[in-house]
């Protein structure tokens, strides 16, 4: 399908995500119609099928984008060297890159149940690539003797919900700063591993 002459995709494309981001997070999935998304973006209906097949492939790229963004920032990431540095790395990792993303968060894990079976096991894939990260921190940690965790998939899974909780919570410019949270999730962290 051709582009009317004059469209700007590398504008209205960012536009029709972020809308739907918007309206996904605030809304549901479900609840959401394709005319609203276009309503917000300031065009018509028809013409968000320029940038997306439809409502499924526009939340599966949602979701996609910020899995793939949070294993590339994380790559990039300064990561200490050994399991307790690393460990602490995550925890404030993973608390700061979140709360900038707070829409994104809750689409990543509210909306999961409206992904197709296909896209919905791409998106766990990229999620257990992540999980995994902190696992292998957890599991090096546990046989150096620095943590003592029974189970490392267990407390993996433990201090994600944990950290990821700090988004229904946190209000920018509220009694803690960023950095105060961060810490007091690192302390806490710290001794749920034993270390």
């Amino acid at each position: 399908m051709a582009r009317k002459t004059g469209s700007h995709s590398q504008i209205t494309g960012p536009k029709v995500r972020q809308a739907a981001s918007k309206l996904f997070a605030r809304h549901g999935f479900a609840a959401v119609s394709m005319r609203q998304i276009a309503s917000e973006v300031g065009v018509q209906a028809g013409a968000l099928y320029l940038y997306t097949p439809d409502k499924q492939s526009l939340l599966f790229d949602l979701m996609q984008g910020h899995m793939q963004d949070l294993l590339t920032a994380w790559e990039a990431q300064e990561k200490g060297r050994g399991p307790l540095e690393q460990l602490e790395a995550f925890v404030r990792f993973h608390i700061g890159f979140h709360l900038d993303r707070p829409d994104a968060v809750f689409i990543a894990y509210m909306e999961l149940r409206n992904l197709s079976d296909e896209n919905f096991a791409v998106i766990e894939g990229l999620r257990k690539r992540y999980e995994d990260v902190l696992e292998s921190i957890l599991r090096e940690g546990q046989q150096a003797g620095v943590f003592a965790v029974p189970d490392t998939k267990l407390a993996m899974m433990a201090l994600i919900a944990m950290l990821t909780g700090v988004n229904t919570w946190y209000r920018e410019g509220g009694r803690l700063s960023r950095d105060k949270v961060e810490a007091i999730y690192w302390d806490m962290a710290r001794k749920a591993v034993a270390a």
